[in-house]
């Protein structure tokens, strides 16, 4: 095989004696999941918890990253000045959605050493796992389709570079991650939480100046059935949830907590579950922050003042310095944007690789791997951009995320088959209570599918 494109072969890594469970599966696992990476971190056992805390805390953020990029500025921007705070429900039910799977796929990972991708290769069929995977890979295009996007928007607005060359720019930013990933994990979790960090901080002035109606805020975290019953407001929704709770997380999730050397006995795994479970949940309150605080200044800046139309990005950030009367809110409302760009594509790479690698076994160059994905996202904006003009981008934003949540459930379904079945997770299975809920977030989601393909299609 040539250097570019090859398969990989290895012996299976020893089991230890107290996991039997391993031997449900009915392939043996090659390579660990991201073999350059895995447990490449090491967790100091006698330490105190504080320390464990900080040595566990860094995959969670790269997750949380996938919550926060630019496909949520469309659909939280849309919702909050066509329907005011009315949307801020679904921002909390995905989040919280979120923090629930997100446990599930670290405890995959922890516990059978497997990321979700190897699992399902290594249970299902052949044509079942070539199926999961496409299913996959269309929702990191549609998901990579949003970061292109949104990166071109914020070049254009700080630095007025056209969008049609700036979609073709973000094709070059696979050297940052390629220069990252060569320097170490730490780094790229380094890199990540502090642009977490500056997103947060420029939200946090766009609030300050927007005087949002905090007791209309509050009471929009309170489900009410208008938006099942309202096509557009269903619509933005579905868009919402499947921003939020991203498939291809699932996937990275269950990889990037094996980068941690932590031990291999039951109490030990149990220890590295416990303190990566408060890692993801963290840093997802971060993202619940800045979702929220974008669907809120979305209300507060457009929808307060009569402008419910706004829901393209450009034209918000237009609007913001003029409407709230700080000369700084659109520049960091684009810097924002850049930045939550660059962050998504980082961890769009990652789970890219571990997708690939997962299900077909095989391994491409970091560089090949990440320009084809890269690709598929950038032919269909750049035949958006010449053909309809760039007055649909945002439209075509929305709809990448309403295709995520239709991928959701070949993620969804299998992650919790496997974490509720006792032969794969032995002691760490779920508790029945656990798979109930499970089972009911995944019909939840085939729910709310069904009811937006409903409204699309029926007669009007």
């Amino acid at each position: 095989m040539s250097d570019i494109f090859s398969k990989r072969f290895s012996t299976a890594p020893a089991l230890p004696a107290d996991q039997p469970e391993l031997s449900a599966w009915r392939r043996a696992l090659t390579l660990p999941s991201l073999p350059e990476s895995h447990r490449s971190i090491p967790i100091s056992h006698n330490a105190h918890w504080f320390r464990k805390i900080l040595a566990f805390a860094g995959p969670g953020y790269l997750v949380a990253v996938g919550y926060m990029d630019p496909g949520n500025w469309a659909t939280d921007i849309g919702g909050g000045s066509k329907f005011g705070y009315s949307l801020l429900s679904v921002v909390l039910i995905s989040n919280l959605l979120a923090m629930f799977l997100q446990a599930l796929s670290a405890k995959l990972g922890i516990v059978t050493g497997r990321d979700l991708a190897q699992a399902c290769r290594d249970h299902y069929s052949r044509r079942v796992s070539v199926f999961l995977w496409v299913a996959c890979e269309l929702a990191i295009a549609a998901c990579d389709l949003a970061e292109v996007l949104g990166s071109a928007v914020a070049l254009n607005l700080l630095f007025h570079i056209p969008l049609l060359l700036g979609v073709l720019l973000t094709a070059f930013d696979v050297l940052i991650v390629l220069a990252l990933q060569g320097r170490g994990f730490r780094l790229i979790e380094a890199f990540v939480i502090t642009l977490i960090a500056s997103i947060g901080l420029c939200f946090a002035y766009e609030i300050f100046f927007a005087h949002p109606i905090w007791r209309e805020a509050a009471r929009g975290f309170i489900p009410h059935a208008e938006i099942l019953r309202n096509k557009e407001m269903l619509y933005i929704a579905i868009g919402i949830l499947g921003a939020t709770v991203m498939p291809h997380n699932l996937y990275l999730h269950s990889s990037i907590v094996q980068t941690r050397a932590f031990g291999q006995k039951k109490s030990e795994k149990r220890e590295a579950l416990r303190y990566a479970v408060i890692d993801s949940t963290v840093a997802l309150f971060f993202a619940l922050f800045i979702n929220a605080a974008i669907l809120v200044l979305g209300a507060a800046a457009f929808h307060t003042r009569g402008l419910s139309e706004v829901a393209d990005i450009a034209q918000a950030y237009k609007l913001l310095s003029p409407l709230l009367g700080a000369g700084l809110a659109s520049t960091l409302f684009a810097c924002a944007l850049l930045a939550s760009g660059q962050n998504s594509t980082l961890t769009g790479t990652l789970a890219g690789q571990i997708v690939m690698e997962g299900f077909l076994d095989i391994r491409l160059k970091p560089w090949l791997r990440r320009l084809i994905t890269r690709s598929i996202a950038i032919i269909p904006a750049v035949l958006v951009i010449a053909i309809a003009g760039e007055g649909k981008l945002t439209t075509l934003l929305i709809l990448s995320q309403v295709i995520l949540s239709f991928q959701l459930p070949f993620a969804v379904i299998p992650l919790v088959q496997f974490t509720s079945e006792r032969a794969k997770m032995g002691d760490f299975v779920n508790s029945r209570a656990t798979t109930i809920i499970a089972w009911c977030v995944a019909a939840a989601i085939l729910f709310f599918n069904g009811e937006l393909l409903w409204l699309i299609l029926r007669p009007a």
